[in-house]
């Protein structure tokens, strides 16, 4: 799937895990540790990162090579878990298969060819999703909250309040 369509898929894919929410009060309690520790990462991730002028390596880049798609699976798993519904995890399961492979193979490929041996160096050690528990490779790139608004995490951070007011209202519709 191209992952031009990604972010268009992703609002299609939140509306219908929504409408198939059947979320209880425990639900939502379950999903908010995996919603916090998904945003934390990526929050993390987005103070290192310079987009197209240098490889992030630092932080939890020393740990996975994709910490951004690693905390946004975080995340759909605490919304998955929130919506308490089989086929609201079949909407979330769907989307990152559909999504993450390519996106990933995309951007390792642009980063070997922007930063081929900065890259090489970094691949050898880092894993590509699943983080490694010790940080590992050159360990560059230090945390700067500038960057985190630049990227525009805030938008997330803002995001995931409202997600959990649209679960809760689910819930309250679904009794």
């Amino acid at each position: 799937m191209p992952s031009r369509l990604r972010v268009h898929a992703g609002w299609a894919a939140g509306a219908l895990v929504i409408w198939l929410a059947r979320p209880s009060a425990l639900s939502i309690v379950l999903g908010v540790p995996f919603l916090l520790a998904g945003e934390a990462l990526r929050v993390w991730a987005s103070g290192h990162l310079e987009k197209g002028r240098s490889l992030a390596t630092g932080g939890p880049y020393a740990h996975t090579r994709n910490p951004l798609y690693f905390g946004s699976a975080l995340l759909a798993l605490g919304v998955a878990a929130a919506a308490a519904s089989p086929g609201a995890v079949v909407v979330v399961a769907a989307y990152l298969l559909a999504f993450y492979p390519a996106v990933i193979r995309e951007e390792e490929a642009f980063l070997r060819g922007e930063f081929p041996e900065p890259y090489a160096s970094w691949a050898a050690s880092v894993p590509a999703f699943l983080p490694r528990a010790r940080p590992a490779g050159p360990r560059a790139t230090r945390f700067d909250w500038s960057r985190v608004r630049v990227n525009r995490e805030w938008r997330t951070v803002v995001a995931l309040p409202v997600l959990a007011a649209l679960l809760a209202a689910r819930g309250l519709l679904v009794r």
